[in-house]
């Protein structure tokens, strides 16, 4: 009896290993994302699916999903792309913000950015608030930035013209906390049961976006 088992359990293993992957529950507009009226992307490119993340280096929400979101980039096609936009609600998330886009002049941001969530929340070695242009430049010498280039830059003209241009498109976009995913301009992601799910709902709009372009399968 036991053998006769046995073999039956051998022959079910190839049709168990050959199921197909469950499909992804469809998605339901109002409960997994929201549509952004008149939305349009951050930084638009023929041929691309932007995903934005609004977050915070202040916010520890972000900080969590960071190296998750980092692993989800680097799988993603060639036709996606990911842009990161800082949230600048004001008080303590604007130093923070126009470092993000110093740091993105100064062509230092890939190799400082995962780093400032770290100084933040983990080696608390930056405050969440108040923080002064010298402190915030410190962390940056710590990469190699030179101070006073550093400090000049934070507080110059670009980095106000990229710090409104981002408030604008998180005002549009009704972000009202971060992290918060949005595809294409069109749609804010709401649901998600954690970070994984949240990006599962992500990956879903951008088949959808990429479907409706008519690009499918390309």
């Amino acid at each position: 009896m036991k053998s006769r088992l046995l073999l039956l359990l051998l022959a079910l293993l190839p049709m168990v290993a050959g199921a197909a992957p469950a499909a992804a529950p469809a998605l339901v507009e109002g409960k997994d994302y929201v549509v952004i009226p008149d939305g349009k992307p951050f930084a638009p490119l023929n041929g691309k699916v932007e995903v934005v993340e609004v977050f915070g280096y202040t916010c520890i929400h972000c900080a969590h999903l960071e190296p998750i979101i980092s692993a989800w980039k680097r799988k993603q096609p060639s036709y996606v792309r990911f842009t990161p936009v800082p949230a600048a609600f004001g008080g303590y998330w604007i130093p923070y913000a126009r470092a993000y886009y110093a740091a993105e002049i100064l062509g230092v941001l890939n190799k400082t950015h995962a780093d400032m969530f770290k100084a933040l929340h983990e080696r608390n070695a930056l405050p969440i608030q108040n923080a002064t242009p010298d402190e915030i430049a410190g962390f940056y010498a710590g990469h190699g930035v030179d101070r006073k280039k550093f400090i000049s830059t934070l507080n110059g003209p670009a980095v106000d013209g990229r710090v409104e241009r981002s408030r604008a498109f998180v005002t549009a976009a009704g972000v009202e906390g971060t992290p918060s995913i949005i595809v294409n301009g069109k749609y804010r992601v709401t649901g998600g049961r954690n970070y994984d799910d949240m990006l599962r709902i992500a990956d879903q709009l951008v088949a959808r976006e990429r479907s409706a372009s008519g690009k499918a399968g390309k």
